[in-house]
């Protein structure tokens, strides 16, 4: 009983602790920039220079915010991907979510005259409109158990997205439309605006908060399915819910970053590494890590270099760094 309480207390420390590094790494983040060179600005300098706490308030902050909201929603919707299908090598783009994503924003440049705004809407809807086929498509087949349907459907699915942005780049102007939808695909975050902030806030903060009230359920549902209704769960209607909350905060935050990868795969293990497999904790782990991670990789985006590199290059790039680390760190040997 000790030892349990011991662990309890150790977890809600760590979280805390995780917390309070955030807000730090935020509070810097605000004063690191390129101004015109690159530097960090004392909070008085800032109140003192009125262009300077112009370009703090009105670019940097809804900017460190959408990073914070993007990190956050792709951890969690890989961790709730990863539980429910049990398999750790999934991530949010897993049900034709990102490659609909993609294809609806290709399809806005091309056609609708590539607005920011009828970019945003148009992905959001095609990010959706991939986990809707995908689930009709599991609906239809007749092989295998739900969870293996709807596995083969969203491959299918992302599939068809995926060679629908190869017609769509193939048809696009080499001059114009082309450039502007290979930089949607490698991601970032440079045209943030207060109005993009505003226009995902709502979705995404709805979505996190149904995964942080149902986070415990996932320990349920990542049983099978007998098993998790035996203990009283409703696993395709609570599965439907999360899956939904999941989707709709994936799409919300790709509709204004582009495509960003690696967030959702590389988070969640490490906050299981932390937190070990209860939802209860990993969940909020995954959260806190997520922001904090994709907030750094942002930052180091737009002071590395004089021009800004992709977000969802450095992303992958420390994505794949830290997925080969924790795999030389498993202590799984193979068999021989």
């Amino acid at each position: 009983m000790i030892r349990s309480v011991s662990g309890l207390w150790s977890r809600h420390t760590s979280l805390f602790l995780i917390g309070c590094v955030l807000m730090l790494a935020t509070g810097l983040s605000l004063l690191i920039g390129r101004y015109p060179s690159v530097q960090i600005s004392m909070p008085w300098d800032i109140a003192d220079d009125q262009l300077l706490s112009k370009l703090v308030l009105n670019l940097r902050f809804p900017r460190i915010l959408i990073a914070l909201m993007l990190g956050m929603s792709l951890s969690a919707a890989g961790l709730v991907f990863q539980m429910i299908f049990g398999n750790p090598l999934v991530e949010p783009g897993f049900l034709g979510v990102s490659q609909g994503a993609s294809f609806g924003a290709a399809f806005a440049i091309i056609y609708m005259g590539s607005s920011a705004l009828m970019v945003q809407t148009s992905a959001a809807l095609f990010a959706i409109l991939g986990l809707v086929f995908s689930y009709y498509l599991a609906h239809r087949l007749r092989y295998g158990g739900w969870v293996l349907r709807l596995i083969l459907s969203g491959i299918a699915v992302s599939a068809l997205f995926s060679s629908g942005v190869g017609l769509m780049k193939y048809m696009a102007d080499p001059l114009s439309q082309l450039p502007e939808i290979t930089f949607w695909l490698l991601g970032g975050l440079s045209g943030s605006t207060w109005n993009k902030l505003l226009s995902i806030l709502p979705a995404v903060s709805i979505s996190l908060i149904v995964l942080l009230l149902l986070r415990w359920r996932l320990n349920l549902l990542s049983l099978s399915d007998a098993a998790a209704f035996s203990m009283g769960a409703s696993p395709k209607l609570e599965r439907a819910v999360l899956l939904g909350a999941a989707v709709v905060a994936t799409a919300s935050v790709i509709s204004v970053s582009g495509m960003v990868t690696w967030v959702g795969l590389i988070v969640p293990h490490m906050a299981r590494r932390l937190f070990g497999a209860d939802s209860r904790f990993t969940l909020p782990a995954t959260l806190l890590i997520g922001g904090f991670f994709t907030l750094i990789c942002d930052d180091l985006s737009r002071i590395l270099l004089p021009g800004e590199i992709p977000l969802g290059v450095i992303t992958s790039l420390f994505g794949a760094i830290g997925f080969i680390v924790l795999l030389s760190i498993t202590g799984v040997r193979s068999q021989r």
